[in-house]
């Protein structure tokens, strides 16, 4: 007997992944990717399920803390069944870490107010197994190289045409992004590991990767000071530094209008406090273009950080 339409629903997942294994987080014929898996994870609950609607798409070797991602069902499964039974079929690479209950056709990709990326660079001379694809590794980066690099971050901040810091393969004829902050800070568990933390209203194709690598130029002394300012004057990308690689790049938090009833787990999807609200005013991302949806993704791979 066929299942009501009625008593369709939408579900809104929040993904953390290990980016690693992965050729990135879309579909892709004949290579493993997050979103092949877990679409194949809920088919095994409810073979009905037609697609999945992700929020970013993330390149190869890009990790996720908190991916959103939405589907349609008529199973009867609250969120909490919806974590614990899909937890079977995916990989260790792969866990479901919050589900909530949206409306039917919900697409995070269009809730989106604004997105948080983590990168990750290790200052060592010699490598970490326990690190490996997970952090940049970069020498020489001293103290003082790391003031340099977070006095320069201070130009990306604010609404600026990012033009140049995107790769060829994006098309969009709109590249005016807002970041609401360029931070770098050491964790405090680890002194090694340099954090950037990168916030906006949305990114380009590689922006995020091309803007951790300039900064990283600067710090090394490969470009002299105020390397983003002339980028963002010039709108060339001979004017940026390196596209730093996917290894450290974390897709950290992405803030939606509309987060889900009925949580389980309750609480935001991060771990965050409820009251982390977008700054007032901030616009949506402009992701309705096919092209590349944010941070640092390939050709190919989907679009993403």
């Amino acid at each position: 007997m066929a299942r009501s339409a009625a008593s369709t629903r939408g579900i809104l997942l929040s993904v953390a992944y290990d980016g690693r294994p992965f050729a990135g987080y879309a579909r892709q014929r004949d290579q493993r990717t997050v979103a092949g898996e877990l679409l194949g994870a809920l088919r095994a609950i409810d073979p009905a399920i037609r697609e999945i609607r992700g929020a970013s798409r993330t390149d190869a070797g890009v990790h996720a803390r908190d991916q959103r991602v939405a589907f349609d069902t008529a199973a009867p499964l609250p969120p909490r069944g919806w974590v614990l039974a899909t937890a079977r079929h995916l990989p260790d690479e792969i866990v479901i870490r919050r589900a909530a209950v949206v409306r039917v056709g919900y697409s995070p990709r269009f809730e989106s107010l604004r997105k948080r990326y983590r990168y990750l660079i290790l200052r060592d001379l010699v490598r970490d197994p326990f690190l490996s694809r997970r952090a940049w590794r970069v020498e020489g980066l001293t103290d003082d190289a790391i003031e340099r690099a977070r006095a320069e971050a201070l130009a990306a901040k604010g609404t600026h045409d990012f033009a140049a810091f995107r790769t060829s393969a994006d098309e969009r004829t709109t590249t005016v992004r807002t970041l609401y902050g360029v931070e770098l800070s050491l964790d405090p568990a680890d002194p090694r590991l340099v954090r950037i933390d990168v916030e906006g209203n949305a990114f380009l194709h590689n922006m995020v990767r091309i803007l951790v690598g300039t900064l990283m130029d600067v710090a090394r002394g490969h470009l002299a000071p105020g390397a983003i300012a002339r980028a963002l004057a010039s709108r060339d990308r001979r004017d940026a530094g390196i596209t730093a690689p996917p290894d450290g790049l974390y897709l950290e938090h992405i803030h939606l209008r509309d987060d889900g009833q009925d949580p389980w787990p309750s609480g935001p999807s991060d771990g965050s406090s409820a009251d982390d609200a977008a700054p007032e005013g901030a616009p949506a991302a402009d992701d309705a273009a096919p092209a590349a949806d944010d941070a640092g993704a390939g050709p190919g791979a989907g679009a993403g950080a």
